[in-house]
């Protein structure tokens, strides 16, 4: 791998985890309309999709696949699904802060997984980039005392967790070569079906219309910014700086969503959550330089 096309992946990486970390802004205000979760994740992904679909046409794009593409794709879009659904359901048993914070064991799974079943050294920069994004991760949360826990709560994330290592992992191994914008569209596809259909199957969970135009217009933003540029610049980041590189480089999503809480909610900005900003930029650092 050349580097120029390591500085093109850790380019994209960083992109979609800024992308990606915009994902609460849309959600809270779409929560605030009445959506429930897989509602959000819906037409998060089906507009996504359209867009996508918009895009592929005019650049003339064929939507053919093969067969393999197909499977490849299809496992995708339900690794996909299945980390969203797994993520937001978390919210019901467990406070957001703790679920975010559990949530990054994803960048040691990816390496985890990377080293038992293909044999890839992770090396001591690597380690060292893993062990400063967590202790960042960890300072980003502010939880009080009074925060929910329960056992199911964590296992939700802890599969949300593994779902999306798993997804890093497919990426990279694959090695799938279309379009990213074809790419992301059949994710986003096959994604979008799962939810439907687990919308129609589990209680309370069905899809419910769009209520305002104001709701429209998140809708359309969170199906651009965390989804279309958020995971088609993942798809980048991992065919051309591999999976642990990009899977650590996704600290950068919560220190995204701590500077959406500063400068849009009023949040507060402390020494703690500095500090916790710069272990994760010295992570992201790190892994630049490896």
């Amino acid at each position: 791998m050349s580097e120029q096309s390591k500085i093109k992946g850790y380019i994209a990486g960083i992109i979609a985890a800024i992308a990606y970390g915009t994902n609460p802004l849309g959600a809270l205000f779409l929560y605030q309309e009445g959506f429930n979760p897989p509602s959000v994740i819906f037409y998060r992904f089906t507009f996504a999709v359209i867009i996508l679909a918009v895009i592929l046409l005019v650049q003339k794009v064929p939507f053919k696949i093969t067969k393999y593409e197909f499977k490849v794709l299809l496992s995708l879009g339900v690794l996909f699904a299945a980390s969203a659904l797994s993520l937001y359901t978390s919210f019901k048993h467990l406070d957001s802060g703790v679920a975010s914070t559990i949530l990054f064991a994803y960048p040691v799974m990816v390496a985890v997984i990377m080293a038992v079943f293909f044999k890839e050294r992770a090396t001591p920069m690597m380690i060292i980039s893993i062990v400063l994004s967590i202790i960042g991760i960890l300072l980003l949360y502010q939880g009080d005392g009074d925060a929910r826990m329960s056992l199911w709560g964590v296992i939700l994330v802890l599969i949300s967790s593994l779902t999306y290592a798993v997804y890093i992992v497919v990426v990279n191994r694959t090695h799938i070569t279309m379009p990213p914008f074809k790419m992301t569209f059949y994710i986003m596809a096959f994604a979008a079906v799962v939810i439907a259909l687990y919308s129609f199957c589990v209680p309370d969970s069905r899809i419910m219309t769009i209520p305002s135009w104001s709701a429209l217009g998140w809708i359309c933003m969170v199906a651009i910014v965390p989804t279309i540029i958020a995971m088609t610049m993942l798809n980048i980041g991992i065919a051309h700086a591999g999976s642990t590189p990009t899977a650590i480089m996704g600290a950068l999503e919560p220190v995204t969503a701590v500077c959406i809480s500063v400068f849009v909610f009023d949040g507060l900005f402390t020494a703690r959550l500095a500090l916790g900003i710069v272990l994760i930029l010295a992570a992201v650092l790190l892994i630049i330089k490896n």
